[in-house]
């Protein structure tokens, strides 16, 4: 682990050229550093920003503000001072190598926020949401990860553990004091409030798919036989001609993604070469490669053109994805029809469009953000989107499981007891009451220096 002692320095904003660059500089001697690089003796007043200039080893580098916050009200809950210069990547390495000169080292990735953490300024879940809004790419995973860095999670997480907390210490008690007599809880209570704090635990997993969808994405392959219009589809979702569309069979001889955003989502699109029997070396490697992709699919959308008949390749695709999530675009409703929507199978949504004339495509994206988000609307704001805090909730629901098992089965105290401690473990490791350096190491090593 990095030392708290030390103060550190690094470039806070995007790397690259710009109006503003911000240099961050957090701990102990952070005002005195920067104070020995700025020209001007100034006392720079808490919370104010100070017209300045910075000094270098080549003379005056930049006119600069410098803002100090002192501990504990910063973003570290350490000294902070933060210099906002031109947003030159070459000034902005000279002010921080100013700095360092002037007894600062640079800061590792995600030390300024593992720092916030260490001084209670965040949890564990609040730090992680950091990560997720700054690199959130749509409006939703940006909701998510600030409803998170508000303390969504960790409200509901608490209450639970507070509450498991309550009844351990009543349920210990009992068993410290056994020949007195003493009942500070009922088996019947036990039970009964034991499955009451599974249930939280599992009404908060319910929403885990969809925040697992929110803010990781989710993949989906347009398949179809050749020139039914999937490359035209690709198109249309994107919003621009990224695949080339003609009237010649298997112009797709490889597999072409793009990302795009639905209903608040990011999907990554796969277009695909059409599916049919070839003798031609090329083609039928992008065939298998089609079929290889339905098989890393969130979901399909299977193109059929209903100008002509449903043909053994379409109707192994209805075969091959009966199982996958998927919505059957039925293409070319502008020709003469040569088949019914009732020919097709029930259980799955089926949406007629003519991608000849029907550019926005609004009931077929509605379709499969309510195929995505399993018939919810995606815009509820899911709670746990994390893989982790969905792990440790799922450990807390199983040990809570087994707990109520064991309370019903009249089983010892003991043993009850262990499987309620084993839950309220699981729950600080979400927030971070329980955790390692290791772990901390590997979440905080996944953000950006400066952050």
């Amino acid at each position: 682990m990095y030392s708290p002692d030390d103060t550190i320095v690094a470039v806070a904003t995007p790397p690259g050229r710009g109006g503003i660059g911000v240099v961050r500089v957090s701990g102990p001697g952070a005002a005195e550093a920067v104070k020995a690089v700025l020209c001007d003796p100034v006392d720079l007043p808490p919370r104010r920003a100070t017209l300045t200039a910075v000094r270098g080893a080549s003379g005056r580098l930049d006119r600069v503000l410098a803002t100090h916050f002192p501990a504990p009200a910063s973003y570290t809950g350490e000294d902070v001072v933060e210099i906002s210069g031109h947003g030159s990547p070459l000034l902005l390495r000279l002010i921080v190598e100013a700095v360092v000169d002037a007894g600062a080292r640079l800061a590792e990735p995600g030390e300024f926020t593992l720092r916030a953490f260490v001084n209670g300024r965040m949890d564990l879940v609040q730090a992680e949401a950091v990560v997720d809004l700054v690199n959130a790419v749509t409006p939703l995973q940006a909701r998510v990860a600030f409803d998170q860095l508000e303390g969504t999670v960790t409200g509901a997480i608490g209450e639970i553990e507070a509450e498991l907390f309550d009844l351990a210490a009543r349920l210990e008690a009992s068993i410290d004091f056994p020949d007195e007599g003493y009942h500070f809880t009922a088996a019947s209570a036990v039970a009964a409030e034991t499955q009451a704090l599974r249930r939280r635990t599992e009404t908060l997993l319910a929403d885990a798919r969809r925040g697992r969808l929110v803010r990781d994405g989710c993949q989906v392959v347009i398949l179809g036989k050749p020139n039914v219009g999937k490359s035209t589809l690709f198109n249309r979702l994107l919003g621009t001609a990224r695949a080339i569309v003609t009237e010649v069979a298997g112009t797709t001889r490889d597999l072409l993604t793009e990302t795009v955003e639905i209903d608040g989502v990011p999907v990554t699109l796969v277009d695909t070469a059409g599916i049919r029997a070839t003798a031609d070396a090329v083609e039928s490697e992008g065939v298998a490669r089609s079929r290889g992709a339905l098989g890393v699919a969130s979901a399909v959308l299977l193109v059929l053109d209903r100008s002509r008949p449903l043909g053994p390749e379409d109707h192994e695709l209805l075969r091959a994805t009966r199982s996958a999530g998927r919505v059957l675009v039925v293409n070319k409703t502008d020709l003469p029809s040569r088949w019914e929507i009732g020919d097709l199978p029930a259980e799955s949504p089926v949406v007629p469009v003519s991608l000849r004339a029907e550019p926005a495509l609004g009931d077929l994206r509605a379709a499969l953000a309510d195929m995505l988000g399993a018939g919810e609307r995606l815009r509820d704001t899911p709670l746990l989107s994390n893989l982790r805090h969905i792990g440790l909730v799922e450990r807390a629901a199983a040990a809570l499981a087994r707990a109520v098992a064991a309370a019903a089965a009249a089983a010892p105290e003991e043993l009850v007891l262990a499987d309620l401690q084993d839950a309220r473990a699981a729950l600080e490791e979400v927030t971070g009451k329980r955790t390692s350096d290791d772990l901390l190491e590997h979440i905080f090593a996944q953000f950006c220096i400066g952050k």
